[in-house]
C-alpha cells in the first residue's frame, strides 16, 4: 500500500477537536454537552455585516483581487489608524482566515528546519502551520504561576540559534488569556533587532482587554517596522469565526511581495465574506463596550467558581476569553473524556479542552485544561459546578 507523507503522520491533531467524536456520541443518546473546548463566540454578528450579504445586488460571484479588495483594505487603514497603528493599503493581504496568514507568514520567512521561538502554551494551530511548512517550534515555557507572563528575555537569548528565523506571540493569548505589556514587547523588539529575526504577533483579540489594560501592538513600537509582522482576523471581533477572513500586515515590502505568491497560488479571499467584513467595520463601538463587559462578568464568574474547587489552580485572564485551569489530575485527555462517556449531572456534561495540546514541550500541561468562557453566565455557573462534582468522583 502507498505510503502517507512523513509530514502528514507529524501533523499533530487538534486538541480543541479531538475529542468531538465522544462529544457527538452523548449528545445522540441526549446528553446536553456544555461547551467549554471552543472559542465560538455566542456573542451577535454585528447586523451591519449580515445585512450587507443579504441586501448585496452581485449578479456574478467573481474573483476578488488577490490581495483583497481595495475597498476593504482601505478601510482597514483607517481601523488600524484608531488603534494606533499606522500602515497603508499596500501593507496588507487580506486572507481566508487569520489561518491562512499564519501559513502565508511561516512560508514566506522560514525554510525546512529553520526555527521559530513561541512561548508556550500557545495556540496549538501553531504547531500544525509549523509541520505543515517544515518548521521547528521551539517553546520557552511561561508559566501558571506567574499567570503566563512572558518569560525572561534571557531564556528566549538560550534558545536562538543560526536557524532561528522569528520569535512569534499571541496577543492577547490563546489558550491563556494573557496581555503582553508595552515594556514586554519592547523587550521582544530589542531582541528581534539585536538578533535580526522577526517578531510576528497574532493580535486577532485586540479589542477583548480587561481591568483598565491597553492593547499595545507591535507596529506600534518605532523602529522594528522591517522586523514587524501581524497576523488578524475578523473572527472573534466581530463573532464571524464562519467568515473566514483574516490579514497579514507588515511595512516590509519584501514580506509582503513574497506572501503575494502564496496567495496568488491560492487565488483570492472570498467575495461574500470581504462584504460582510467590510460593512463590519462599521460597528459602533457601543456594541465592544457591551462585549467586553459581558466578557469581563463571564470571567469573573467562571474565576470565582474556579478557585473555589479543592487543588485547582486558576490564571486570571487579561484578555481574550480563555483560560488556563490546573486540576488536580495526572492526565487531562483521559478526564476529558471520562466527561463525555461517563458522567452526567441532570443528564448534562461538560467538553473542555486538554492543555497538552497547546504545549510542545513533552510532558507539559497533561494536568491542565483550557476552558474558553463563551457562553452564558448561567451555563458557565452549571458547567463548574459539573466539573466540580466530576473531579470528585473521578478522585475516587
Amino acid at each position: 500500500m502507498p505510503s502517507i507523507s512523513y509530514k502528514g503522520r507529524a501533523m499533530p491533531q487538534s486538541p480543541i477537536r479531538k475529542l468531538v467524536p465522544y462529544a457527538e456520541d452523548a449528545k445522540k443518546q441526549g446528553v446536553k454537552v456544555i461547551h467549554l473546548n471552543i472559542g465560538q463566540p455566542d456573542i451577535k454578528t454585528p447586523q451591519v455585516a449580515l445585512d450587507a450579504v443579504k441586501n448585496n445586488t452581485l449578479d456574478v460571484i467573481a474573483y476578488s483581487r488577490t490581495e483583497g479588495s481595495e475597498e476593504y483594505r482601505e478601510k482597514l487603514t483607517k481601523y488600524y489608524a484608531k488603534n494606533e497603528i499606522h500602515v497603508n493599503a499596500q501593507d496588507i493581504i487580506v486572507t481566508t482566515g487569520g489561518s491562512e496568514a499564519l501559513s502565508f507568514v511561516m512560508g514566506t520567512i522560514a525554510d525546512t528546519d529553520n526555527e521559530i521561538i513561541i512561548p508556550e502554551p500557545f495556540y496549538a494551530n501553531y504547531n500544525g502551520f509549523a509541520t505543515a511548512s517544515g518548521v521547528k517550534v521551539v517553546p520557552v515555557i511561561s508559566d501558571i504561576d506567574t499567570n503566563f507572563a512572558l518569560p525572561p528575555i534571557e531564556e528566549f537569548e538560550k534558545l536562538i540559534s543560526e536557524k532561528t528565523k522569528a520569535i512569534l506571540i499571541c496577543n492577547p493569548g490563546n489558550p491563556t488569556g494573557y496581555l503582553y505589556s508595552k515594556e514586554e514587547i519592547q523587550k521582544l523588539a530589542s531582541i528581534v533587532k539585536k538578533h535580526n529575526l522577526f517578531l510576528i504577533a497574532d493580535e486577532v483579540y485586540r479589542e477583548f482587554t480587561y481591568d483598565g489594560r491597553e492593547h499595545y501592538s507591535i507596529l506600534q513600537e518605532v523602529g522594528i517596522e522591517e522586523y514587524a509582522i501581524i497576523v488578524d482576523s475578523v473572527s472573534k471581533r466581530y463573532s464571524m469565526c464562519g467568515a473566514r477572513i483574516g490579514c497579514l500586515v507588515s511595512k516590509n515590502k519584501e514580506v509582503i511581495a513574497t506572501a503575494m505568491k502564496f496567495a496568488q497560488a491560492r487565488l483570492s479571499p472570498p467575495t461574500y465574506a470581504q462584504i460582510a467584513s467590510e460593512a463590519a467595520l462599521e460597528t459602533p463601538q457601543s456594541y465592544f463596550d457591551d462585549v467586553k463587559e459581558e466578557y469581563v462578568e463571564r470571567r469573573n464568574i467562571l474565576i470565582e467558581e474556579l478557585e473555589k474547587i479543592e487543588g485547582v489552580k486558576v490564571a486570571k485572564p487579561q484578555g481574550a476569553f480563555y483560560c488556563i485551569a490546573e486540576l488536580p489530575i495526572t492526565d487531562a485527555d483521559k478526564f476529558a473524556q471520562w466527561l463525555l462517556e461517563n458522567f452526567r449531572i441532570n443528564n448534562e456534561t461538560v467538553m473542555v479542552a486538554p492543555a497538552g495540546g497547546f504545549y510542545a514541550t513533552e510532558g507539559l500541561g497533561k494536568n491542565q485544561i483550557r476552558i474558553a468562557y463563551v457562553l452564558d453566565k448561567e451555563s458557565l455557573k452549571r458547567a463548574v459546578n459539573i466539573l466540580k462534582n466530576a473531579l470528585k468522583s473521578y478522585k475516587n
